[in-house]
C-alpha cells in the first residue's frame, strides 16, 4: 500500500488589529466592484503613484488599481499561472510581471480577491508618474476593454523639486481632460465643494499615517516600517483616500501604535511580537509578494526591523511635509502627482536615503532589486555606493521580483541577508 506524506500547514500568520481592519476595508471594496454592474456604479481603472482617487469619489467612481490586483493574485498564489498564460500570448519574459499578471488574471475570468469578478472599467485613467511601463500596459487594457483612455501626463522632476510651470500644466490638464473624461463616463458634473470635503479628509489621515511612520525613530521600532508598513499603506495608496473610513482607520492605526510605544513593544510578526531588536535597517525597493511571509521572516528571525523604506513612500511622500490642501482642490491633486517617489530623480532618492540612515538611526541599507520593475531597479547600484560613501554605514543589494515566483531563491536571499547582517555586526567591531 502506497503512503502519502502530507505537507504540514503552516500556522496563521499573527496580525493585529489594524491589519485585520484593513483586510475588512478592502474586501468591501472588491464586494463593491463586484456589485457594480447591478447597482449601475461607475469605475475607473487606475495606477497607485499619482493616483486621482479623491477626484473619482467626487463623480461616485470606484477605484480599480491593476498593481492592487496583481500582488493581491501573488499573494494568493495565483500569479504563476497568469504570467504563464500572459507569456503564451506573446507577452515577454523581461515585460513587468505585474502587467503580465495582471493580463493573465483578465483573461483568466478577472476574479478579484474575494473570488468574485471585477467589473470591466468604464474609464480607463493613466497618470503617468514616472514609470513609462503603465502607458504600455494601459494600450494593452484599451486593446482588451475597448474602454476610453483618458492620460495625465506629469512632468519628471529632473531638478528636484517641481516648478510652478509643471503644477500648472497638470491643473490644466484635469481641467481641459481629465475632469470632462469623468463627467462623461460617470453622468456626473463636477462638484468641486465635494472634492474639498474628500480632499480634508485626506489631509487628516496623511497626518496620522505620518506619524506612525515617524515612532520608527524610537528604539526599539514599534513597526516595521516596510513589511508590516505594507499593509498601514493599503488604504490610503489604494482606493480610501478621502473617505471617512481611512479617516477612522487611520486615527485606530495611530492608538494602537501609540499603545505599543508606551509599553516599549517592538513590531508585530507573523509568528508573533518581536522580542528583540538586534539591527535597524533601510529598505530601498519593493518588497516580493509571491513569497511575502517567508521573506519578511528572514529579516524577523534575526531580530531585524526595518525602520523606513522607500516603497512606502510610493503612493505619496508625506514625511516632506505634504498634505491634501482643501483650499486649493486641482493645484494639490497636481503637487501630489509631482511628487510621488517614482518620479523623483536619483539626486534626490540619494537625499532621502541618506536622511532615513541618519535620522532613523539604521545600521545599513539594504536594496531589493526587482528584475522587472525598471523605475524602482535603474540606478540602484549607483544610489548604493552613494549613501554607503556618505553616511559610513554598509550597504546590502538582493534580487526578487514583484509578482513571478520564478525569480525569488529563498536560499540565495536568506543568504544574502545574512552576509549583509554579518557586515553590520563587522562595522559594530564584532559588538552584539
Amino acid at each position: 500500500m502506497s503512503t502519502t506524506t502530507l505537507k504540514p500547514t503552516p500556522p496563521a500568520a499573527c496580525k493585529d488589529r489594524s491589519q485585520e481592519r484593513q483586510k475588512e476595508m478592502i474586501a468591501a471594496h472588491f464586494q463593491r466592484l463586484a456589485r457594480a454592474p447591478e447597482t449601475g456604479q461607475k469605475n475607473v481603472y487606475t495606477f497607485v503613484p499619482g493616483n486621482l482617487t479623491e477626484l473619482l469619489l467626487a463623480f461616485d467612481a470606484l477605484p480599480v488599481l491593476p498593481e492592487i490586483n496583481a500582488l493581491q493574485s501573488a499573494m494568493r498564489g495565483k500569479s504563476r499561472e497568469y504570467i504563464a498564460l500572459a507569456e503564451k500570448l506573446g507577452h515577454s519574459e523581461d515585460v513587468c510581471s505585474y502587467v503580465k499578471c495582471d493580463v493573465g488574471m483578465l483573461r483568466s475570468g478577472n476574479v478579484g480577491p474575494t473570488g468574485e469578478r471585477l467589473p470591466r472599467p468604464d474609464l480607463l485613467l493613466l497618470s503617468y508618474t514616472g514609470c513609462f511601463t503603465f502607458m504600455k500596459w494601459f494600450e494593452i487594457l484599451r486593446q482588451e476593454y475597448g474602454t476610453p483612455t483618458v492620460m495625465l501626463h506629469v512632468p519628471y522632476q529632473g531638478g528636484g523639486k517641481p516648478t510652478i510651470e509643471m503644477r500648472d500644466y497638470v491643473v490644466a490638464q484635469l481641467k481641459k481632460k481629465v475632469i470632462p473624461a469623468l463627467e462623461k463616463a460617470t453622468g456626473k458634473q463636477y462638484d468641486e465643494d465635494r472634492l474639498k470635503e474628500l480632499l480634508a479628509r485626506s489631509a487628516k489621515a496623511e497626518e496620522d499615517l505620518t506619524w506612525v511612520l515617524s515612532t520608527a525613530k524610537h528604539k526599539p521600532s514599534p513597526i516595521d516600517a516596510y513589511f508590516g508598513a505594507v499593509y498601514y499603506v493599503g488604504p490610503i495608496f489604494s482606493s480610501f483616500r478621502g473617505t471617512q473610513d481611512a479617516v477612522d482607520y487611520y486615527r485606530m492605526l495611530r492608538e494602537e501604535v501609540a499603545e505599543r510605544l508606551e509599553k516599549g513593544l517592538g513590531p508585530v510578526t507573523p509568528d508573533g511580537q518581536a522580542t528583540k531588536e538586534r539591527y535597524r535597517l533601510v529598505v530601498e525597493g519593493p518588497p516580493n509578494w509571491t513569497s511575502f511571509r517567508e521573506f519578511w521572516q528572514m529579516f524577523a528571525s534575526e531580530g531585524a526591523v526595518v525602520v523606513n523604506s522607500t516603497y512606502t513612500k510610493v503612493g505619496g511622500v508625506y514625511d516632506d511635509g505634504f498634505r491634501h490642501d482643501p483650499d486649493h482642490p486641482l493645484e494639490t491633486l497636481a503637487n501630489y502627482c509631482l511628487g510621488c517617489y517614482t518620479n523623483l530623480d536619483l539626486p534626490t532618492r540619494v537625499d532621502k536615503l541618506v536622511g532615513y540612515v541618519q535620522d532613523y538611526e539604521a545600521d545599513g541599507l539594504l536594496i531589493n532589486s526587482v528584475k522587472s520593475c525598471d523605475s524602482f531597479s535603474a540606478g540602484q547600484l549607483a544610489i548604493l555606493r552613494a549613501v554607503e560613501e556618505r553616511t559610513g554605514k554598509p550597504g546590502g543589494f538582493i534580487e526578487s521580483d514583484l509578482v513571478d515566483p520564478r525569480f525569488f531563491s529563498a536560499a540565495n536571499i536568506k543568504n544574502r541577508v545574512e552576509s549583509f547582517l554579518q557586515m553590520i555586526e563587522q562595522k559594530r567591531g564584532g559588538g552584539a
